[in-house]
């Protein structure tokens, strides 16, 4: 049995439904006004509880082998991206689960301290790490998923916002190549207790997003490009009255001020240790897209 958090979110909907198309037992943890009509018809056990709540997590965690670790933060990084699964960490081990898959974050590792996000992804890591159970950290790059939104608004509108340094170089995964890599985890060899750079297999710039949706719409893009300080500027005013979202603010700055790329030499490993070729991001889109 498979205990899947953040189950109907990008990345755990799609990993539940690949282990439903390998008939695994899937229990899938769900919020009650989250939507898991899907997951329920493909046969996923719906488990409805809150991450944070410890006897719910408790509960979910009885009588699985596996535990794969998805769900985001909502803007409360301590609470869901910390606490809860430093109590999912424990309650693996109270219950000898065979092995405990974490979606942690590209840069978790380089000390952003006005982060929420990845000081508490990276302090779970260590967390794991030292825990005493078989694991696989995976450092998700960008999700191409995310920017479906965008590109629905490009095909609509023509115009992209682009904040921030338009050369900074990223590495968008396919999410669907990212829930690959976490079902097979469990049973790779060569992923057990590795922290592993999960990205697609280009190097692009942000700028490079607009023209990849300008080739597929065959639109010219209208680009709004503000600079990196209007996000400080909002931080600052939303200061005064709503701190929760100041300290969100600060993981949305990092993301925009800094480069998140794998390099040539991590890709290649990946496809090594997971036996197959990684999805380029405009071929993600024109799938979901229809074009």
């Amino acid at each position: 049995m498979f205990l899947v958090t953040g189950a109907t979110g990008g990345i755990g909907r799609r990993v539940v439904r690949l282990l439903r198309e390998r008939e695994k037992q899937v229990r899938a943890f769900v919020r009650l006004t989250s939507r898991y009509g899907e997951l329920e018809h493909r046969g996923a056990n719906i488990f409805i509880g809150d991450l944070r709540q410890e006897k719910d997590i408790q509960k979910a965690c009885q009588g699985v082998q596996y535990i794969i670790s998805t769900h985001g933060s909502d803007g409360d990084a301590l609470s869901l991206d910390y606490r809860a699964n430093i109590e999912l960490i424990d309650s693996a081990k109270a219950n000898g689960v065979q092995h405990f898959v974490f979606i942690s974050v590209l840069g978790a590792d380089r000390g952003y301290e006005d982060a929420p996000v990845f000081k508490a992804k990276r302090a779970v890591e260590r967390y794991l790490e030292t825990s005493g159970l078989n694991y696989t950290i995976l450092r998700p790059a960008g999700l191409a998923s995310n920017l479906l939104p965008l590109a629905e608004r490009f095909r609509e509108t023509g115009f992209y916002l682009l904040i921030g340094d338009p050369k900074n170089r990223t590495s968008i995964v396919s999410t669907d190549d990212l829930a690959r890599i976490v079902v097979d985890s469990v049973t790779v060899e060569a992923a057990r207790n590795q922290i592993l750079p999960v990205g697609g297999p280009e190097i692009l710039s942000r700028e490079d997003i607009p023209k990849i949706f300008s080739r597929i719409f065959n639109k010219e893009p209208v680009l709004i490009n503000p600079p990196l300080f209007a996000v400080d500027a909002l931080r600052g005013a939303l200061g005064f009255f709503n701190p929760q979202a100041q300290k969100a603010l600060g993981t949305f700055r990092t993301l925009l001020g800094n480069e998140f790329f794998c390099t040539h030499e991590e890709i290649a490993k990946l496809e090594d240790i997971f036996n197959f070729k990684l999805e380029t991001l405009e071929n993600f889109l024109r799938r979901y897209l229809a074009v």
